[in-house]
């Protein structure tokens, strides 16, 4: 292990800083880790390079957007795709883009294995976000390579640690007893993403264990059921970037309880949610048309369009133009 302190010692100093208030403790962040916080998509220069620039920008527009939070990379961020050289730099980008905003900043910091995942967790410790987040390592072989993964972030890390459920071995379940039992051990492991099925029955039993134990729960999958897991009292969900003021709006709607507007909006929202399923590449149109990037170049394919294809998606955008705030 290559931590400062060993497991036991870690958590003999969170119990003498509760008692004495020690700054052994991880830090808690001073921004609430609730609502819509935005999985940023990276942008790409005309020859499928990292455009640093656009990357910067994506987190003004997001700010502009009025979201709550915003977090990179994540799968919608194309992090499979990064070189280690890229992620790296690009969480430098972005924590010096989003110093003094007021977005929630989390870094994700997964990898393969454990050693991969510590050194991206140390970078991102240098910087200072808001919180880390990592879905599980796809090379582990138990599920004591989760304990072991998850512990070491948590021993690491001195903010709130978010665990994205699914990413990982393809035949090893993040059970929400697991989660329970590493929050109970370590209190910065208190914070989900949750996109592993059944989804609802998950979060309801994660959520159950709030504020003591489980501090924050959040959806994935686009937000495609948000309004009813708002309904439901959950913390938020982690959409991709394009409609990101309309993810904003619905949670400032939801904490106003105006379930009427909250219907309105998310209703033209999934008509943008719906043709993502029938036309490839919708995400990278929408962001160059809305004038975020520069391309609309990606590096899970090249994608093109039809007249037929750019009048589907400009005439469902329309609907949500009355709610863009940049």
């Amino acid at each position: 292990m290559s931590n400062t302190f060993s497991r036991r010692e870690w958590i003999a100093a969170f119990g003498a800083s509760a008692a004495f208030g020690s700054t052994a403790a991880p830090a808690q962040s001073s921004k609430p880790m609730e609502g819509a916080f935005i999985i940023m998509a990276t942008p790409y220069t005309e020859a499928k390079k990292i455009d640093y620039e656009d990357l910067a920008g994506e987190v003004d527009f997001l700010d502009k957007c009025g979201v709550q939070g915003m977090v990179w990379p994540q799968m919608a961020s194309d992090y499979a795709y990064l070189t280690e050289d890229e992620r790296m730099r690009g969480m430098e980008v972005i924590a010096k883009a989003a110093k003094d905003k007021k977005p929630a900043l989390v870094l994700g910091v997964q990898a393969e294995t454990e050693k991969q995942m510590m050194a991206f967790a140390r970078h991102a410790e240098s910087l200072g976000p808001d919180a880390v987040i990592a879905m599980p390592p796809k090379k582990a072989k138990s599920m004591e390579d989760y304990r072991s993964y998850y512990s070491s972030l948590c021993e690491l890390a001195k903010r709130p640690v978010f665990i994205q459920t699914t990413g990982g071995a393809p035949d090893i379940e993040p059970s929400v007893e697991f989660i329970v039992e590493m929050a109970r051990t370590y209190p910065n492991f208190g914070y989900v993403k949750e996109e592993f099925k059944p989804v609802i029955e998950r979060l309801s039993a994660l959520a159950k264990h709030r504020p003591d134990v489980i501090k924050a729960v959040f959806s994935g999958a686009g937000g495609k059921g948000w309004t009813y897991e708002m309904r439901l009292g959950f913390d938020g969900t982690m959409p991709g970037a394009m409609y990101s003021d309309i993810y904003a709006q619905l949670w400032e709607l939801h904490k106003k309880n105006d379930r009427e507007k909250v219907r309105e909006v998310f209703s033209k929202l999934l008509l943008m949610i719906n043709i993502d399923q029938q036309i490839r590449g919708v995400k990278h149109y929408v962001f160059h048309k809305r004038g975020v990037f520069k391309t609309m170049v990606s590096r899970r394919g090249e994608y093109t369009y039809s007249e037929a294809q750019k009048a589907e998606i400009d005439f469902n955008l329309q609907a949500l133009k009355p709610y863009f705030r940049a």
